[in-house]
Parts: C-alpha cells; sequence; structure tokens
C-alpha cells in the first residue's frame, strides 16, 4: 500500500468517536517523498473544514517558522496524530490517539523521513512512546529506530500564550542547526550509513502498530 491507498483507505474511517463529529479526514499534505515531516496534534476547526492540516492561523505561523529557516510547504510533508477534529478542539483522549497512532506510524513508514519534527506534547509523546513534557525535550534530537525526532513547542501554544513565541522562533533556529548538521553529514558519509546530528538521545524504537492493524495495509 502507498501513501495514496492509505489515504483513500482512511477517507470515511469510523473507527472512533471522532467521526461523528467531522467535516472530513484530514489525512496529510505536502511531499510523499519528504526528508523532513512535522506531526501535529489534531485538525481545528479550518482544518476539518478544508481537509489540509495547518491552514488555520497556527498554520500561517509554521508556515513563516518554515520560511525562517530555508524550508517551504512544498518540501515537507505535514500530519497530525489524530486524523479528525475533536469537538470543540478539546484534547485527544487516550483511546482516541491508541487508534489513530498506527496510521501515522504507517504514514512515516512510507514517507521514510530522515528528520520528524514533533510539535508539541501529543506528538511527541506519541513518537517517544512514553509521557514526557513538551517543555522539557523541546529543541533536543533523538535518534529513534528509522529517524531522527526533533520535539517543538506548537504553534498554537505560542499564539495562545505569547510568552512562547520567543522559544517558539528558538526551537526552529535549533532545528536549522540540525539540518544543517545533517547536510554537512551527509556529505562526508557514504549513502548507506545512517546519519544523524549530534549531541544525540538515545531512544528505543517506535512502537509498531498491533498486527490486526497492519494486516490492513498489506496489499
Amino acid at each position: 500500500m502507498n501513501l495514496a491507498e492509505l489515504g483513500t483507505f482512511l477517507h470515511d474511517c469510523q473507527q472512533c468517536r471522532l467521526a461523528s463529529g467531522r467535516t472530513q479526514v484530514v489525512f496529510g499534505t505536502g511531499n510523499p517523498q519528504a526528508r523532513i515531516m512535522f506531526v501535529g496534534e489534531a485538525p481545528g476547526y479550518y482544518e476539518d473544514q478544508q481537509g489540509i492540516p495547518f491552514v488555520g492561523a497556527a498554520g500561517k505561523l509554521l508556515t513563516q517558522l518554515l520560511e525562517s529557516v530555508g524550508l517551504s510547504r512544498s518540501e515537507i510533508y505535514i500530519a497530525n496524530v489524530i486524523k479528525c477534529r475533536p469537538p470543540n478542539n478539546r484534547d485527544p483522549l487516550p483511546d482516541e490517539v491508541e487508534t489513530c497512532k498506527p496510521y501515522l506510524l504507517q504514514q512515516i513508514q512510507l514517507i521514510k523521513p530522515k528528520l520528524v519534527c514533533s510539535l508539541g506534547n501529543f506528538a511527541t509523546q506519541a513518537l517517544l512512546g512514553k509521557k514526557v513534557g513538551i517543555t522539557k525535550v523541546r529543541g533536543q534530537v533523538f535518534q529513534l529506530s528509522d529517524f531522527v525526532l526533533f520535539p517543538l513547542l506548537h504553534p498554537a501554544a505560542a499564539l495562545h500564550q505569547g510568552n512562547l513565541q520567543g522559544p517558539l522562533r528558538e526551537d526552529f533556529q535549533k532545528l536549522k542547526q540540525v539540518l544543517d548538521e545533517m547536510a554537512q553529514a551527509e556529505t562526508e558519509t557514504p549513502a548507506s550509513s545512517p546519519v544523524a546530528p549530534s549531541p544525540l538521545h538515545s531512544q528505543s524504537s517506535i512502537p509498531s502498530p498491533p498486527p490486526a492493524q497492519m494486516d490492513l495495509f498489506e496489499s
């Protein structure tokens, strides 16, 4: 199954309570061969209406921050842990995250990014596989089994709390340093060798989707 087929498969997903209140599934957008992937929490109102992640105020800020480090939305891939908007933009519930997370992991497996940037608590916890506050790990590099994880503050948090605007921009400047280090290392290392910036925080591999979920993706 490729990325487009996975999106089609999820188009009318009914696997959790969020299906009853959404306008549409918000699968993801961007370059399906992206080397850099951004993962947020869940769709908001505008995302639910348009079917594209990060198109509201937080999305505009994200676009500006990407441009500030020399990236464009067309060269990255953007998705959320949760594919359907929670009612009134409430936090996703644990069972909703567990239901939807296998599809995010499948997206990552199909896109094969070198670097995944998790935005905020929910995305970071989902990918690290443990409860950890974003303020404790933001701006740090974690080497997972198949990619490098770089947690950042969520743009929406910076919009709601003005004092986080500075730290968020600092996170993106650190991201630029990580990207520069990775690009430099790739010019000095054979393509077959895995490359990651330093310093690294070792982390066990991402939890695999349960077998029953994986069967859905087999061609």
